[in-house]
């Protein structure tokens, strides 16, 4: 059986890399978005922050970004224009925004994704640091 899922993935990103990793772990070649090279059309962006249950705020990526020199951290700014800095500057977008026919979720930890996936784990998984996450049964280590 196929299923669709949509990683808006960063190579650059461990936590990225460990997400597209656990959803390949469980039999499903996704469809992988660089977003920093293809960012979502606005409106995909703002309809992916609803059906998320998120904010543009808890969307923002502050770390590594230009957050702090755009003043993003302004209170004042209202959601459209923290669409607007995401769709300016793509890398402000936090990673990995995961959609599968179960939901969609920013994936961290990565081992949130393990949520959205309607096939079990094929096998043991370690995170890039060592860290299992599921165990040789398949099973969600918690």
């Amino acid at each position: 059986m196929s299923v669709d899922i949509v990683i808006y993935h960063n190579p650059e990103c461990g936590t990225s890399r460990n997400t597209l990793a656990l959803i390949r772990n469980a039999g499903i070649e996704p469809h992988v978005v660089e977003y920093l090279k293809t960012p979502p059309a606005r409106d995909l962006l703002a309809q992916l922050i609803v059906r998320a249950g998120i904010t543009p705020r808890e969307l923002l990526r502050a770390k590594g970004t230009p957050y702090t020199e755009l003043g993003l951290d302004n209170p004042a700014l209202n959601d459209s224009a923290l669409i607007d800095a995401m769709m300016a500057h793509p890398i402000l977008i936090n990673r990995p925004l995961v959609v599968s026919p179960l939901g969609v979720k920013l994936c961290r930890p990565s081992e949130a994704v393990l949520d959205l996936l309607p096939h079990a784990q094929l096998g043991a998984f370690a995170k890039e640091d060592g860290e299992v996450v599921v165990d040789a049964a398949g099973q969600r280590v918690i």
